[in-house]
């Protein structure tokens, strides 16, 4: 059986950016930075989890409104990332594939909110 969310190239490369995520923080993990990496990884993880579960919604505007959610957690790891790559923490090379990859992302998720859109006239 296959779930119709993971057929869209949005939710792949949202996989990939949560794993991409979740190997950056593995080499992370210091003390002081537990909080930041941990808001890291819920954030980067919500976003394929809320285009999962808005796919799973029979409604078109609950569906907009989980990949809303999505984008909103997007967004949130881009200052975070861009927090650890000024501290030093984060290679500027990880740093750009992460914020070209979410830049996709984002691009992606309009598109999908776009299209949604459509039918609220």
């Amino acid at each position: 059986m296959t779930f119709m969310f993971e057929n869209l190239d949005v939710y792949k490369a949202a996989i990939e950016f949560v794993d991409r995520t979740y190997t950056l923080c593995d080499n992370l993990k210091k003390g002081y930075l537990f909080k930041i990496i941990d808001q890291l990884q819920r954030a980067s993880l919500s976003v394929s989890l809320n285009i999962a579960e808005g796919c799973g919604r029979t409604s078109r505007k609950e569906r907009k409104q989980f990949y809303k959610i999505s984008r909103g957690s997007l967004f949130e790891c881009i200052p975070i990332l861009t927090i650890l790559h000024r501290r030093g923490t984060l290679l500027k090379d990880d740093f750009l594939f992460m914020y070209d990859l979410a830049t996709k992302i984002g691009t992606m998720l309009n598109g999908l909110i776009r299209s949604l859109d459509k039918y609220d006239n």
